[in-house]
């Protein structure tokens, strides 16, 4: 079993900056992929961001390249998501995911290829 806790989350204005920090329990978290979501109302879950296991190799969401960060800590079993600039459109609740399935070298993008999620963090930017 691999348990996900998120934290970083609250209310924040315009251009400003939060980092969430997903703390992983398990002996798995290095070698595994993982990832960041998120989910406004009424919208379905989307990729925000992405790391392989090394954190070598990193994805990020078309809208939110130039303001988002995903980073690891392998030592601390903590991934990342520094977000600056914010903007309303990312108002969200903001999960993680890890997939503990072999990951090989990549970072993945979909849902589906995660095996265990937090229960999430929400996000929000006043404009």
């Amino acid at each position: 079993q691999v348990q996900l806790v998120e934290s970083g989350g609250g209310l924040v204005q315009t251009g400003g900056s939060l980092r969430l920090s997903c703390a992983a329990s398990g002996r798995t978290f290095s070698n595994s992929a993982m990832g960041w979501f998120r989910q406004a109302p009424g919208k379905e879950r989307e990729v925000v961001a992405g790391n392989n296991w090394s954190g070598s190799r990193t994805y990020l969401t078309d809208s939110v390249k130039g303001r988002f960060t995903i980073s690891r800590d392998n030592a601390k079993n903590t991934v990342f998501l520094q977000m600056n600039g914010l903007k309303p459109e990312d108002t969200a609740v903001y999960y993680c995911a890890a997939r503990i399935r072999d990951s090989g070298p990549w970072y993945y993008t979909r849902p589906a290829d995660y095996d265990y999620w937090g229960q999430g963090t929400q996000v929000t930017v006043s404009s």
